[in-house]
């Protein structure tokens, strides 16, 4: 199954908002992080689903079903074992995560 991305419209939410909004979804273990323009992470996967927000900057997935390129306040799922690798864009990013297990 392909990564499942909501694209937002309008003025994105801040990042508190976004972590509450996931902690109302039963998300545990909210994690926050950022990375500097031109950062990559290699190929890897996860046994859980992975839910996650963009908050600023910008960053492209890859996956075996193609590129995914999110922007503030989008979001993107990962079903468990899905390959992908990053790529940040020129600007950095900011982005808050979670797993959800017991699919």
């Amino acid at each position: 199954m392909p990564a499942q991305v909501r694209r937002h419209s309008g003025p994105p939410p801040s990042e508190d908002e976004i972590v509450r909004s996931m902690t109302a979804e039963g998300l545990p273990g909210v994690d926050r992080w950022g990375n500097a323009p031109g950062d990559t992470y290699g190929w890897h996967e996860h046994v859980y689903e992975k839910v996650l927000y963009c908050v600023r900057g910008g960053i492209v997935f890859h996956t075996d079903d193609g590129d995914v390129e999110l922007r503030p306040g989008d979001r993107m799922v990962l079903p468990p074992g899905t390959r992908h690798a990053a790529t940040v864009g020129s600007e950095g990013v900011r982005c808050v995560e979670a797993p959800r297990y017991g699919l």
